[in-house]
């Protein structure tokens, strides 16, 4: 696109000037389902190589707008304030954050510790339910309602399930005597779970509580590289557990994997998910591996010489993209993939879906509320949002609720990212680019009151290049990722990211 189209004159805001969202949304139609169109006529990603190479660079993943690297310490008070001040008829999403994990997996760069007291967890619970009935008596209940309603929960980690089935249980009917909740058929409840941790009835509770989706931390099924990462567990102890969560009628199962691990070759990574696909769960998550033993020290049981090469990854993650494709899986984007059938994909399609700190969801229209050390929220208030992040440091976490008991004003959180309107208009097209492939400049005009070609006619300049090599194409209506950029997405979004190269452009890992 040059500035050279004829565009329709109309006196919107300038670039410098401010957005809003004054102007009611009179567009009937949601533009982004029909990006999607039908099963049959998805748009499936394409694999090119040379592409990828050129556009290889470091890169975040949006799960926020601003990203976490724009947190700052937080002011006293603010957090009691927000929660106070939360629009009570937003439904939540609430998130849990289990640190506690038996074994040391030598790639993860989660927030964990690395335990086999089971008395732990114990102890922890009773700082989430600290923290829980603190944060819900700041919060308002919607009108005629006795509690603020949740509409999706994740317990996430960590290993989640190194709580025992007794405090899933006490955890689980607390949460009741705080919250409503929605049927469990309409709710979305989900939980990650290693395998090898998993009791004999521990799914069965799960299932009577009502978690309707779990995920499962695979990675790989060859053995020389479940050595190498210090996680082995076998095929068929996967295939058990699934065929148990189906039965139990689990709504949605996804497995996770990582290409570039060590003694990894494409040769093994093929056979791995040749065996997942026969396996058929819901949904699956293909992690690229980044290789980062400055920062995490758990990688440094990894050696530099074990890893794959570059070249042998990107055919790694070409051949799975082709074997799932063909397979019948959708391409959600940032390496998730469904089941035309699955709720994400569904969501896609219809141009629901959404993304935030756990990553792609259906559930767009919640404030994130995080529980636990390390966890995030995400609270909207009128054209604010504020994402606001507990302690890291487990001990620094248990003080702060320590402390809350005898000063309600002493909050978790420690750092905070206030978003202005401008960076709402942002967030918007990019998530919208990342979850749709396609940003609506007639969309864009009506929700934030400007013309979005005047507005982003830089960031409109730098995508000539991308639209040269057919990842995007551009006219008066919007932008599209194409095929040729739908695995290059991030690269797309980060035009639109005012914060990465002036301030953190080589602080990320690469999009692929």
């Amino acid at each position: 696109m040059t500035q050279s189209h004829n565009y329709p004159q109309q006196p919107y805001n300038h670039a410098g000037e401010q957005p809003s969202t004054v102007r009611p949304v009179v567009q009937p139609t949601n533009p982004y389902a029909s990006t999607r169109g039908s099963i049959m006529s998805k748009q499936l990603p394409s694999f090119d190589e040379a592409l990828i190479n050129k556009y290889n660079r470091s890169g975040p993943r949006y799960t926020s707008y601003p990203t976490a690297l724009e947190f700052s310490e937080i002011p006293d008070g603010l957090e009691h304030k927000i929660l106070k001040s939360r629009e009570a008829h937003a439904p939540l999403s609430l998130y849990f954050h289990i640190p506690f994990c038996r074994h040391l997996c030598y790639y993860c760069a989660c927030n964990k510790i690395i335990t086999k007291k089971n008395s732990d967890s114990g102890d922890y619970l009773e700082y989430l339910f600290s923290e829980i009935k603190h944060k819900r008596s700041l919060l308002s209940n919607p009108k005629g309602e006795d509690n603020p309603l949740v509409k999706q929960l994740h317990l996430g980690g960590g290993t989640p399930t190194f709580l025992s089935d007794e405090e899933m249980v006490q955890l689980w009917e607390f949460l009741g005597t705080q919250f409503d909740f929605l049927p469990e058929d309409e709710g979305d409840y989900s939980i990650e779970i290693d395998p090898r941790e998993l009791g004999d009835n521990t799914l069965k509770t799960l299932r009577s509580l009502g978690f309707n989706r779990v995920s499962l931390g695979v990675q790989d099924l060859d053995e020389t590289v479940q050595i190498a990462v210090n996680r082995v567990h076998s095929a068929e102890l996967i295939e058990n557990v699934l065929t148990e969560a189906r039965a139990l009628g689990f709504h949605s199962i996804n497995l996770d994997l990582i290409y570039g691990l060590p003694h990894q070759t494409p040769e093994t990574f093929k056979k791995t998910v040749a065996r997942i696909i026969e396996m058929s769960p819901d949904r699956l998550s293909v992690f690229n591996y980044a290789h980062l033993p400055e920062r995490f020290k758990a990688q440094r049981q990894i050696k530099d010489e074990d890893l794959p090469s570059p070249s042998d990854k990107l055919k790694m993650l070409g051949d799975t993209i082709d074997t799932l494709t063909q397979a019948g899986y959708q391409y959600i984007g940032i390496d998730h993939f469904a089941k035309p059938d699955d709720e994400l994909a569904i969501a896609q399609r219809e141009g629901h879906l959404h993304r935030n700190f756990q990553g792609y969801t259906i559930m767009g229209d919640c404030d994130l509320l995080g529980f636990g050390v390390s966890a995030i929220s995400q609270i909207a208030n009128s054209n604010t949002r504020y994402i606001l992040q507990n302690d890291t440091d487990l001990q620094v976490y248990q003080d702060r609720i320590n402390a809350a008991r005898s000063n309600p004003s002493v909050m978790p959180a420690v750092r905070y990212i206030k978003t202005s309107i401008k960076d709402r208009l942002r967030e918007y097209v990019i998530m919208n680019l990342l979850c749709h492939d396609y940003i609506d400049f007639k969309d864009v005009n009506q929700k934030f009151g400007i013309d979005a070609i005047t507005y982003f006619i830089d960031e409109i300049r730098q995508l000539g290049a991308m639209q040269d090599d057919k990842l995007i194409d551009m006219d008066a209506a919007g932008i599209r990722v194409l095929p040729k950029g739908r695995l290059l997405g991030r690269n797309v979004a980060m035009v639109f990211d005012e914060y990465l190269d002036k301030k953190h452009k080589n602080r990320f890992s690469k999009v692929i």
